[in-house]
């Protein structure tokens, strides 16, 4: 039978993709007893310490917060075992919880992941997941262990990837779906209903972090897989190529037919609908575009600004 009071939950997340999670198990009946974030970290161009998204929605709902900047000491492990949690809900907090942590709750560790696992292990599942070609994804509710990402998974939520979806717009509605399921794993436990699934770890695939390097664009791949990147580095790093020696970042592009013929990085056509890029497979159209120390705008304006036919970008 559920306890009348739910569970004692230590929340620990870091970036606003945590924000659901926290909001949903705060207006739940389960009692979250303390807030984990990351330390402030310096942010803009003044470099001012900054409170992370989680840290300010924490204060907000008047949650205790706590920011050590590791879990590995005994002064972490002594503080959270006098919190007594029945449960540590771990939403991209960023730092690793050892074996001594994970061991402290009566009913382990759950952990919001923002892919289907096994597939897309690790720091950028979303991105990664556009990056393939993925036509759906999900988010798992798992129960820690040792290895990153390797726990039993106790629920998950399934949902189609859009044919125009960036990561920032996949990772909005992921975050959504783990608010509602990391409630619902804690209602299951609560009422001794819990089942848990192993992996299957012939099916693994890492999700890497993402590089700036890899956000710049070679035109010599095909138009689809380039429309791909885009979506995947948007909003974050956002992809990027050269125009008359300076960077240019496209934050929104459709792959088009094109007869082959021109070098790829050529500009086929600049007019009212975008800026076509010859690539290694049909075109792709810049829709939006921004120049150094420039506002993000649609290519057409850039086009009616410039004479762009017949430059290659590199």
């Amino acid at each position: 039978m559920p306890t009348e009071s739910g569970l004692a939950v230590i929340f620990a997340g870091t970036p606003a993709f945590a924000l659901d999670s926290l909001d949903a198990i705060a207006a739940s009946r389960h009692r979250i007893r303390a807030v984990f974030t990351q330390p402030d970290r310096p942010s803009g161009r003044g470099r001012a310490l900054a409170a992370s998204p989680v840290k300010q929605r924490a204060l907000a709902l008047r949650l205790p917060v706590h920011q050590p900047a590791t879990l590995k000491d005994a002064a972490a492990a002594s503080m959270i075992a006098a919190l007594a949690p029945d449960v540590i809900v771990v939403v991209a907090y960023g730092l690793l919880l050892p074996p001594s942590i994970l061991a402290l709750p009566r009913f382990g560790c759950l952990n919001v992941h923002a892919s289907l696992l096994p597939r897309w292990r690790g720091a950028a599942p979303v991105a990664r997941a556009i990056l393939a070609g993925d036509q759906r994804t999900g988010v798992c509710i798992m129960r820690m262990e040792a290895g990153l990402d390797t726990g039993p998974v106790m629920l998950r939520r399934e949902m189609a990837i859009a044919a125009r979806e960036t990561a920032g717009e996949l990772e909005h509605r992921l975050a959504r779906a783990g608010g509602e399921a990391i409630v619902a794993a804690l209602d299951g436990l609560d009422a001794g209903r819990a089942t848990f699934e192993p992996q299957d770890e012939s099916r693994a695939t890492w999700a890497a972090k993402l590089t700036k390097a890899e956000a710049r664009l070679d035109w010599r791949e095909p138009a689809e897989e380039l429309a791909r990147r885009v979506r995947a580095f948007n909003p974050r790093p956002i992809a990027e190529t050269t125009l008359d020696g300076a960077q240019l970042r496209i934050h929104e592009a459709d792959p088009i037919a094109a007869a082959p013929g021109p070098v790829p990085g050529t500009i086929l056509a600049a007019d009212g609908a975008g800026i076509a890029v010859m690539t290694g497979a049909g075109a792709l159209l810049l829709l939006r575009v921004q120049l150094p120390g420039r506002r993000v705008v649609a290519a057409a304006e850039l086009a009616n600004a410039r004479s762009l036919v017949g430059k290659v970008l590199a």
